[in-house]
């Protein structure tokens, strides 16, 4: 019989979570009540890493806009350089407005580079 033997460490995802929650300024009480927890719980979630269940997860990583991929499949994360993963943080933090500058500059760096004389 095949047994998974990986195992999620949330410390890292609850630290991000906290994170999170403090860029936008809510308390743990703020986001207890959002979430229909108790301020204690998500304390330890940040803190301690304990699992949340399903139903405290999904709602937490969806107000915080945590994309969970690098916690779930880390090894992936390995592969891109720290300057791409400084990047997508930063782009994390951004508007609308930040990213279409983001953007324009992006298509004005490719463009010069299919250039044939650039």
């Amino acid at each position: 019989m095949y047994q998974y033997d990986k195992h999620l460490d949330f410390h890292a995802l609850g630290l991000e979570i906290k994170r999170k929650r403090e860029a936008k300024g809510w308390t743990q009480e703020y986001l207890a009540q959002l979430v229909d927890r108790t301020p204690r719980s998500i304390m330890y979630i940040e803190n301690r890493g304990q699992h949340p269940s399903l139903d405290t997860f999904y709602p937490l990583v969806t107000l915080l806009d945590i994309s969970v991929d690098q916690f779930f499949y880390p090894d992936a994360q390995t592969k891109e350089s720290e300057r791409r993963k400084h990047i997508d943080t930063m782009l994390n933090g951004m508007n609308d407005r930040d990213l279409s500058i983001i953007e324009g500059t992006a298509e004005a760096i490719k463009n010069n580079r299919e250039r044939p004389d650039a």
